[in-house]
């Protein structure tokens, strides 16, 4: 528990409370519309929120959301220095990414999120190692790179299960996808 109150402290340091706030809406409601408001206050947090606007309503700027966030996850992967004992992990991130993309383009966003949280915790531990696996995760990554350290606290809240309708998984994954097509 004192790890969550560090990690909160840190994100409040960073992350405007509305922000914080809208977060924690999203995540909670049902409602398609409000999860959208939620989610635009939310891209405030990656100082993105016209951006975001534009890829949330615009199907042309959603698919080359997606075509960025396919070649930067690429990029860092494939540059990422491995062990060799990870080298087939790191195959196989790549593999699942082409998958995702592919598949995001073809299938309801719904069907991506679980295979999206997958091949995500595989490419970070890729990117990070073994401190990934660690509870002090999040705070770490908030002292070595603050923007990734926000990206990391967005991740965690949402829920890994899919629970929710396709609109607001869509929402979840372009938020996600935003980042680290920036990255």
């Amino acid at each position: 528990m004192e790890n969550a109150a560090v990690m909160e402290s840190l994100i409040e340091q960073f992350v405007d409370q509305s922000a914080i706030l809208a977060l924690s809406r999203f995540v909670a409601t049902e409602d398609e519309t409000e999860a959208k408001e939620n989610a635009l206050k939310v891209s405030g947090a990656f100082n993105a929120q016209e951006a975001f606007r534009e890829i949330a309503e615009n199907k042309i700027a959603e698919r080359n959301l997606v075509q960025s966030f396919h070649k930067n996850l690429q990029l860092l992967v494939q540059k990422t220095w491995v062990e060799q004992s990870d080298a087939e992990l790191k195959e196989q991130v790549l593999f699942r990414l082409n998958e995702l993309c592919k598949n995001i383009s073809e299938k309801p966003y719904s069907d991506s999120y679980l295979p999206f949280f997958n091949m995500l915790s595989d490419a970070v531990y890729l990117m990070f190692g073994v401190q990934t696996q660690s509870a002090e995760f999040g705070e770490y990554a908030m002292r070595i790179d603050p923007e990734f350290g926000i990206f990391w606290w967005y991740i965690s809240k949402l829920p890994k299960e899919k629970k929710w309708s396709d609109e607001k998984c869509r929402l979840a994954l372009l938020l996600g996808m935003y980042f680290l097509a920036n990255y």
